[in-house]
């Protein structure tokens, strides 16, 4: 590829350096190879950092930008490449007509001088001069006052629901499992916990059947609705 020579000063934008590699090779914006344009591109980029030139944030967006479009464009279906391309040559368009024009306006403006003087301190009233009706005073008054509260912490009946309650511990649930089988042998496993009144009743009672056959006392068969539990004899274990 032929080395790009550039001046970094020369380049307003990203735009600017697109518009300088399309026309270095005499192509039209309509029908400039995108693909080809990343890579002359991604090197003039590359030769800016290697330069230890600072490049703009802008620069480095248009290069992921044109890395994006050249890699859906490798795609079986490659749409959204064909959409991407011509919002690029839309834009790059619209910039070389703004640039075109600025050039334009700035020919015209030869010849025309420019004033200038030092600033003037002007005297600044720090009086409060607007009226209010008194309602939007009070409905300023009650908006300050409710940010206020907010930064406040939580009053102690806010946690009176939480510290309420009850904590039903697995121990004592493990006591309860054994004391029930111990009458009844074996049992549904579902009814073991129609009797619970509370998500945490639950909880431990489901935590102390894993413990319970984890020790290997009980025994699950079956599944769904149909699973029972069983307590296995002292003499079984020893075995």
């Amino acid at each position: 590829m032929e080395k790009i020579s550039y001046k970094l000063d020369c380049f307003e934008g990203p735009m600017d350096l697109l518009l300088h590699l399309i026309s270095k090779h005499k192509l039209s914006i309509h029908d400039v190879p995108i693909l080809e344009l990343v890579e002359q591109y991604l090197a003039a980029v590359r030769q800016m950092q290697l330069d230890d030139l600072d490049v703009a944030s802008e620069f480095l967006e248009m290069a992921a930008r044109l890395v994006y479009i050249k890699t859906v464009s490798l795609l079986p279906v490659h749409d959204e490449a064909d959409q991407l391309e011509q919002e690029l040559k839309g834009e790059l368009l619209a910039y070389q007509d703004c640039k075109y024009l600025a050039g334009k306006l700035e020919e015209q403006a030869n010849g025309f001088g420019y004033f200038e003087r030092e600033p003037v301190q002007f005297p600044v009233d720090m009086k409060y001069t607007r009226s209010h009706e008194p309602y939007e005073i009070y409905r300023a008054y009650i908006s300050a006052v409710g940010k206020g509260k907010r930064r406040l912490p939580p009053p102690v009946e806010a946690f009176s629901r939480i510290v309420a309650h009850r904590i039903v511990s697995v121990q004592s649930r493990v006591a309860f499992l054994l004391e029930r089988l111990t009458g009844t042998g074996r049992n549904r496993f579902l009814s073991l916990f129609e009797a619970s009144t509370s998500r945490s009743e639950m909880v431990a009672t489901f935590l102390a059947i894993l413990s319970l056959c984890k020790a290997k006392r009980v025994v699950i068969e079956g599944d769904g609705e149909q699973a029972t539990i069983e307590l296995k004899q002292v003499a079984e274990e020893s075995d």
